[in-house]
């Protein structure tokens, strides 16, 4: 059996699933969110957990059943604890503000970049002296926060010479040396 599929799914306290027609919904403080779930992977909800089973033994059911296993455990944290990235401007004259759910960037092109966000990411920027500007999102969808995250990260990814760029708070960018001076 799949090591990650058949791991139950614990329920936390106010946070309802739903199942109809092979589509999983959760409802939870934070929002509410739904997964499609392929037909070959059966979704039963029992005693404040939930339990993913599969008929056979195929590669690909087998491929299925971990996979919706992690995606309904994702919405699940997503609607009770909520994801958060944080994103880091690195290099002389970056700088992020936003308006409602525009984020205004500048990165050293001869124009600002716009960036209008789905209404389910919220978004705080902070700038402070003698730091990088940082970009906060916050959401309960783990892939649209990532997908929104790695769309800003490429409007200037981290290059490995002087290390400016878009990158995550904590991410090491490995640094490499210029060319060597005098080498015949």
């Amino acid at each position: 059996m799949s090591r990650i599929g058949k791991l139950p799914i614990s329920i936390p306290a106010g946070v309802t699933v739903t199942q109809k027609d092979n589509i999983v919904t959760v409802k939870g403080p934070k929002g509410e969110l739904s997964q499609y779930v392929n037909p070959l992977i059966a979704v039963s909800v029992e005693d404040n957990q939930i339990v993913l089973s599969r008929s056979s033994e195929e590669k690909q059911e087998k491929a299925f059943h971990g996979l919706y296993r992690s995606l309904v455990n994702n919405m699940i944290v997503g609607v009770s604890e909520g994801y958060k990235k944080e994103l880091e401007l690195v290099g002389v004259g970056y700088r992020a503000s936003n308006n409602g759910n525009i984020i205004e960037l500048i990165l050293g092109y001869t124009h600002s970049i716009f960036i209008q966000l789905p209404p389910e990411i919220k978004v705080e920027t902070k700038m402070e002296r003698n730091k990088n500007p940082l970009i906060i999102l916050e959401s309960c969808d783990k892939q649209l926060l990532g997908q929104v995250c790695s769309k800003i990260r490429s409007f200037r990814k981290p290059e490995p010479y002087k290390g400016k760029g878009i990158k995550f708070v904590g991410e090491v960018i490995r640094r490499k040396s210029g060319k060597s001076a005098g080498a015949k």
